[in-house]
């Protein structure tokens, strides 16, 4: 009786270990089914945009290019989101780890973002403009010098198909501005400009001169005579018979009818839905809710506080006039323009990280495997380009480059080359997205993911880190620094005036020009830049602010147990996440090491 007694005692027990296990399988269940659908999620999402797969490293699709302009697709990218929003909601928070739960907030707000997107007509009626669209890259790719390899046969005869699918790309764009016209979306005339010298350098009928051909040029000298015929008759024709044509084309009517039809207005809010449509932007950049009049504010604060540093590097020089004398004297100081060729300026950055190494590992001990070059930007875009980075592959055998245009060494300007590398090299761009894509523990889709209020914010951030890691010792280099935290500021305020306020380009260029030591030139490009993608100037110094109060507030917190660089590692092992994710991340940190 006992034992009887003692086993029904003991059946509640395991009818609750029953429970218990059942709730545990579907827990496991749940997050196992989880990592299939954001594996789907990314497979399907290279499929609508092949291009990202060769950026990534990925070569499978390295013969395609997906028409993003034909209704069609853009009716293919609404089905994908939609379906990919409606199953990433339909997981419960509560059953997945907590890498899976920030997948899961990230992979919404993609969705929610693309969407939102997806509802404009810009991305339709607004395909070209002289800086961010997507025929300037297709040129990087085309250089042979970029992420489309052309190491085999078949990677040569790869890029002639994807030729063929950018073609059509490009005549859709053509037709797409046509009916922009008559709908009121239209780039503004002083934009139009700049794009036209673009177009015309691909219509160039010197086919062994041509971009197209670089290539041909560069053919591996293990190719048979027979393999190299081939290709050179194949790339002369298609140059010929079909890349010419196809830029001789949209070039004409770039230079004539759309020309003669662009907007007087620097703003978005000129074109239909262009206050809406800047709401959007503020929000994909920052990713933040902050209205455009908080930003602007911001923006006014923050050019006041960096004037009166400014002032004091002045006076700590021994510059006699006025701040805006000083400026000018930066400008036009034959001193900070010592080179007179492009592997000058090139060395010169080479040497800035050769200065920083032995200081890195204070700050940072997990560094990118991914190797990392200093290259000139290319001459077709040189004019209008500003210092970018572009990521290595997935797998690091690419590595990242640091793109720096130098249209004219001779008036090369080196104030600003310090924090300019720290932002666009190491440790800014390159540690962060190559450590993202080292890291395993991430789901493949939020390896290349970028939202700007995050990687812009943590470039301008890492500017501030210029004395820990022995630099700034020369006062033109840290005013260099100051100026570059001066021009993000100045974006916060032109930005937010010329697309909501009514200013003018001029006006944008004129306070710009009052405010910081960048040349006239390099002032009209950015303002220019600005004018063609609303909104994502604003992510940078909203980004910085975020980044410093966290460092702030966790070195506050944690005190002696504060340890910068595990607070680094902690922001960089999640990727690029929207800033409020980041900050309940860092949040959760602070208490658990407290």
């Amino acid at each position: 009786m006992k034992k009887i007694i003692l086993s029904l005692v003991c059946i509640p027990f395991l009818i609750g270990a029953c429970k218990n296990q059942t709730k545990d399988t579907s827990k496991i269940s749940t997050q196992a089914s989880f990592e299939p659908m954001l594996k789907k999620y990314y497979e399907q999402g290279l499929l609508l945009d092949p291009i990202k797969a060769t950026t990534s490293g990925d070569n499978r699709y390295d013969d395609l290019y997906t028409n993003a302009l034909s209704a069609n697709h853009i009716n293919k990218q609404k089905a994908y989101y939609t379906d990919y929003l409606k199953k990433v909601n339909s997981y419960d928070k509560a059953s997945l780890t907590k890498e899976q739960q920030m997948s899961q907030e990230v992979l919404r707000w993609e969705c929610e973002r693309n969407l939102e997107r997806l509802a404009f007509k810009n991305h339709a009626y607004l395909p070209i403009d002289q800086m961010w669209s997507a025929n300037l890259f297709f040129g990087q790719l085309a250089s042979g010098a970029s992420a489309q390899p052309f190491k085999t046969l078949s990677d040569y005869k790869k890029w002639t198909q994807r030729v063929e699918g950018y073609l059509q790309w490009l005549n859709s764009a053509k037709t797409n501005m046509q009916e922009g016209i008559e709908l009121g979306y239209v780039l503004p005339k002083s934009l139009i400009k700049k794009v036209i010298p673009q177009l015309k350098e691909m219509t160039n009928p010197v086919v062994e001169q041509h971009l197209f051909y670089t290539p041909v040029l560069n053919i591996p000298a293990s190719f048979s005579q027979e393999d190299k015929k081939q290709i050179t008759k194949l790339y002369s024709d298609m140059i010929t018979n079909k890349v010419i044509p196809a830029y001789q084309s949209i070039h004409d009517f770039v230079a004539t009818t759309y020309l003669e039809s662009g907007r007087e207005s620097s703003g978005i809010d000129g074109i239909p839905q262009g206050e809406a449509y800047y709401k959007h932007q503020i929000k994909l950049y920052t990713t933040t809710d902050m209205t455009a009049d908080q930003i602007h504010t911001l923006g006014l604060n923050e050019v006041a506080r960096i004037l009166s540093e400014m002032e004091a590097v002045k006076n700590k020089i021994g510059f006699k006039g006025d701040i805006k004398e000083f400026f000018n004297d930066v400008r036009s100081n034959p001193e900070l323009m010592p080179f007179k060729n492009p592997q000058q300026v090139i060395a010169n950055f080479n040497t800035i990280h050769s200065t920083m190494k032995p200081s890195l590992k204070k700050l940072f001990d997990k560094t990118p495997k991914t190797a990392f070059e200093v290259r000139q930007t290319e001459a077709f875009r040189e004019k209008s380009a500003s210092a970018e980075y572009n990521p290595g592959s997935l797998d690091g055998t690419r590595p990242g480059i640091f793109y720096t245009p130098i249209p004219d060494a001779t008036k090369y300007n080196t104030y600003s080359d310090e924090s300019l590398f720290l932002h666009e090299a190491i440790p800014g761009h390159h540690y962060q997205i190559s450590l993202t894509q080292e890291n395993q523990a991430l789901s493949d889709f939020r390896k290349t993911l970028w939202y700007s209020g995050y990687g812009e914010g943590w470039a301008l951030y890492c500017e501030s880190l210029g004395k820990e890691l022995g630099l700034y010792t020369d006062p033109y280099q840290y005013f260099g620094m100051l100026g570059a935290e001066m021009h993000r500021a100045i974006r916060l305020v032109v930005d937010t005036g010329m697309h909501t306020k009514g200013w003018s380009r001029e006006k944008a260029i004129q306070y710009s020009l009052d405010n910081e030591a960048e040349s006239r030139e390099g002032i009209i490009s950015e303002i220019e830049r600005y004018m063609a993608n609303p909104g994502q100037a604003l992510s940078y110094k909203v980004g910085q602010l975020k980044l410093q109060h966290l460092r702030a507030k966790a070195n506050k917190q944690l005190g002696d147990r504060f340890d910068i660089r595990e607070f680094h590692n902690q922001v960089l092992e999640t990727g690029c996440i929207p800033l409020a994710l980041l900050e309940d991340k860092i949040d959760r940190w602070i208490q658990e090491s407290m």
